[in-house]
């Protein structure tokens, strides 16, 4: 895949802000784009298909694993695929923008080898695993079985802070949105 653009990897544990932040930037950056990922799941409250993700069966999307339409996929829950198609990458190149992308860590660690340089990974992190619980909660949209399983997931998925090019931790939503600015315009002067 040639590159014509940068990609802005943002990673986090759920509940941790990455979406708010990356919703910002989209807002006051004219020449950044989102890339739509790809789910299995089933959309949550008002999520719209080819909105916030395409939302594909298990069937359609096993068959795009076969058809090598993937960056990078992976299966974060059992039966719960997400993945980031060629084709959105390339749709957004295309348009003569930046990408900007909203994944799961694993994700994450996978783009940025894939995209080395053109990339940079940021590890959107909370100020504590307690903090990221009560977030969970007063989102109110997701049962208390799925809260624990995040939170539990969460506390791995901190590991992995190292792997990325930048930890911003939110603790003060103003600075991390300051933060996020601040890295984006660096990285495309480079």
């Amino acid at each position: 895949m040639a590159s014509s653009g940068k990609i802005f990897i943002f990673s986090a544990p759920s509940g941790s802000g990455k979406t708010t932040i990356v919703k910002h930037l989209l807002k006051c950056e004219e020449c950044l784009t989102f890339s739509i990922s790809a789910t299995t799941r089933a959309p949550r409250g008002k999520e719209q298909h080819g909105k916030d993700y395409y939302f594909l069966s298990l069937e359609d999307f096993r068959k795009k694993i076969k058809d090598d339409a993937f960056v990078e996929y992976e299966e974060v829950y059992e039966g719960v695929y997400y993945g980031t198609l060629k084709s959105e990458v390339e749709r957004i190149w295309a348009s003569g923008k930046h990408v900007v992308m909203d994944v799961d860590v694993i994700g994450g660690i996978n783009l940025k080898k894939y995209f080395g340089n053109d990339a940079m990974a940021i590890f959107i992190q909370p100020p504590s695993v307690e903090e990221l619980e009560r977030r969970l909660r007063s989102r109110a949209t997701d049962p208390e079985e799925s809260i624990r399983e995040r939170v539990d997931k969460a506390a791995d998925e901190l590991k992995y802070a190292t792997s990325f090019d930048v930890t911003l931790i939110n603790d003060d939503l103003q600075e991390a949105f300051e933060k996020a600015e601040e890295l984006v315009h660096s990285k495309i002067k480079e």
